[in-house]
Parts: structure tokens; C-alpha cells; sequence
């Protein structure tokens, strides 16, 4: 008696997705090293941002290394510490990586930690608006909320 031999069917593995899922991979999320002290006021209210891409911010607060920076609060932007008359160059900066169409909805965020001085805050605030950038966001913490 003779056997027929069962012939294996191969299935192609679906590669479409694949590009997406190298991308996924290899792209790195790149955070903020905060260089300043974070203690953030507390919040009575919460409104989730839609468009996290459209939000560039500015931390206040005291430098993690005093002896290096001092002890006065500072301005932090991305990994870098800048004063309040280079606020214009690095908001222009922040606009032009976002498409043309998107740029009235840019966002600036302020991360002010709660022990210090309104002064900064409001150099920070006047710059803003000589420029024109009155959309603002001024982060808090709340562990208490619910959302």
C-alpha cells in the first residue's frame, strides 16, 4: 500500500504592519531632565490635554545642584536652563516644529514649583504676552482627583 505524502502549506506571516512595529521600536520617548526642584501646588479642578504634541513647557523652581547653578530659582526649557529675554527665541523655535496649520494652537505650559517666588513667574508671564502667547497652562498636582 502506498502512502501519499501530505504536502505542508506554508502561511505567509503578514508583513504590512511591520515597518509601524520597527518604528515603534526603535523610536525613543525623550523626557525633560528636570534640573530644578518640582513641587507642584495643589489643584482643585483637572482638564486632560487633547494635544500633548502642541504644549511646550517651562519649568520655575530652584536648581537641583546649587553649587553649580546657585541657589536663585531658574528657568528650565527642555534639558537647558534660559533667561526671560530668550523666551521669545525659544518659543519660535517650538513653533516652527509644528506644522503652519497647527501653530495658533501651540500651548505653553508652566511648571512652577510651589516654594517659589512669583517673581520669575510673572517676568515669565509679560514675556509671554509681549510675544503674543496668551494661551497658557499652569500645571498642579491633585492625587485626590478622580478622572
Amino acid at each position: 500500500m502506498k502512502f501519499k505524502k501530505q504536502s505542508k502549506s506554508w502561511q505567509e506571516i503578514p508583513t504590512a504592519a511591520l515597518p509601524e512595529i520597527i518604528f515603534m521600536m526603535s523610536t525613543v520617548v525623550r523626557e525633560t531632565d528636570l534640573l530644578v526642584e518640582q513641587k507642584l501646588p495643589r489643584a482643585s479642578q483637572l482638564r486632560k490635554l487633547e494635544r500633548k504634541s502642541l504644549v511646550s513647557y517651562f519649568y520655575i523652581g530652584k536648581p537641583k545642584n546649587t553649587q553649580r547653578f546657585g541657589s536663585e530659582p531658574k528657568i528650565q526649557v527642555n534639558d537647558v536652563f534660559i533667561e526671560v529675554n530668550n523666551i521669545p527665541m525659544f518659543v519660535q523655535g517650538e513653533i516652527q516644529k509644528i506644522p503652519e496649520s497647527e501653530q495658533s494652537k501651540m500651548t505653553m505650559a508652566l511648571k512652577v514649583d510651589r516654594d517659589s517666588k512669583m517673581g520669575l513667574l510673572i517676568d515669565v508671564q509679560e514675556k509671554l504676552q509681549e510675544i503674543d502667547k496668551r494661551k497658557l497652562l499652569y500645571n498642579s498636582f491633585q492625587s485626590d482627583l478622580n478622572y
